[in-house]
Parts: C-alpha cells; sequence; structure tokens
C-alpha cells in the first residue's frame, strides 16, 4: 500500500530543512528542537556537533503526566517548557538556540518556547 503525504506535512518539512541549514546546536548552546503532534508535544535539547540529544521533555513525561490531564493542549506546551528549562539548569545549560521544526511561531510552539524562557533558558 502506497503512503500519501499531505501537501500541509510536506511543506513543514520543506521549512523545517531549510530552517536547519542555518540552525546549528553545540555542546555550550544547544539547538531546542519543537515536535508538535496531534495529542503530545516533544522537545529536546540536541548537540548537533556530537549528534546526541542531550535532554527531552514531553507532555507524556511522567513528571508532568498527571498534573496536565484535562489541561489544554497550550497550558500542556507551557508546562513541558518549563520542564525542559528545571532539566537545563540541573545540567548546567543556561542558553539555547529555537529550532520550531517549520511550525509557525504561534499557539503551542509559542506556549513551549515562553515556559521554556520562564524556567530561566536564554534563547
Amino acid at each position: 500500500m502506497r503512503t500519501r503525504t499531505s501537501k500541509r506535512v510536506l511543506s513543514r518539512k520543506k521549512r523545517h530543512s531549510r530552517v536547519r541549514k542555518n540552525v546549528l546546536g553545540t555542546a555550550e548552546r544547544p539547538r531546542l528542537s519543537v515536535f508538535r503532534g496531534l495529542r503530545h508535544i516533544f522537545a529536546q535539547l540536541v548537540d548537533d556537533t556530537t549528534g546526541r540529544t542531550l535532554i527531552s521533555a514531553s507532555s507524556i513525561s511522567k513528571e508532568i503526566r498527571g498534573s496536565v490531564a484535562g489541561k489544554k493542549k497550550r497550558e500542556v506546551s507551557k508546562t513541558v517548557g518549563l520542564l525542559l528549562a528545571q532539566r537545563a539548569k540541573a545540567a548546567n545549560i543556561q542558553a539555547v538556540t529555537f529550532d520550531r521544526g517549520g511550525y509557525l511561531y504561534h499557539g503551542r510552539v509559542k506556549a513551549l518556547a515562553e515556559g521554556a524562557r520562564e524556567g530561566g533558558l536564554k534563547f
């Protein structure tokens, strides 16, 4: 069976690849990569020089899974941003470069970024 990818998904992947040409994460300033699914949101700090994920957080993380039940998606995204910032502070990471993953800086992506900033990360 042949799979069909929607035009919207292909457009997002094109935008993401264009952005990734210029956005690079290092060990001192990792790349904050965002993936937005229909139900959940995922964020991770990536060191592109070694190709490793340093820290990750998502709406299905054990620490916040119970507390976000029944909340709106934007509120959950902000909580994920706060959790990511908390984990980054514990790992002594203060500054990141933001990779919105080809999504518009609006809604859940913006809420995650604002949560990370509130948690103390600098973009």
